[in-house]
């Protein structure tokens, strides 16, 4: 059991560092990351960025369920790029959240989750 726990950290940790450079190679604003596997049941890890406008916020969110199903084939889930205020991403154990600037400001999840 022990072998498995360690597999999936590794993968989880592993997919974490691809999420991130490619939100930082889009040129992600304010990226933050936080660790939230003490306080929920349905991620790990939390992962917030704002985009300077509308197509910079979908543009990232599509690179990264692209780089996530080329190297982990995985088909990540992704809600809200037709509004694309808040595009969240479902990638396994990691919750990607791309804004926009005045909407990450208005729901605030850092306040919530970063305590």
């Amino acid at each position: 059991m022990k072998i498995k726990e360690n597999l999936k950290k590794n993968f989880d940790l592993k997919m974490l560092k691809v999420v991130k450079q490619v939100l930082l190679d889009d040129k992600v604003i304010d990226l933050k990351i936080i660790d939230i596997r003490k306080k929920s049941a349905f991620a790990d890890f939390i992962v917030l960025g704002s985009g300077t406008s509308n197509r910079h916020i979908v543009n990232m969110a599509k690179n990264v369920k692209e780089k996530i199903k080329k190297i982990f084939n995985f088909n990540a889930s992704i809600e809200g790029m037709e509004q694309s205020n808040w595009i969240l991403i479902d990638a396994t154990s990691i919750v990607v959240n791309i804004f926009r600037p005045e909407a990450r400001k208005f729901y605030n999840l850092e306040k919530i989750w970063d305590n």
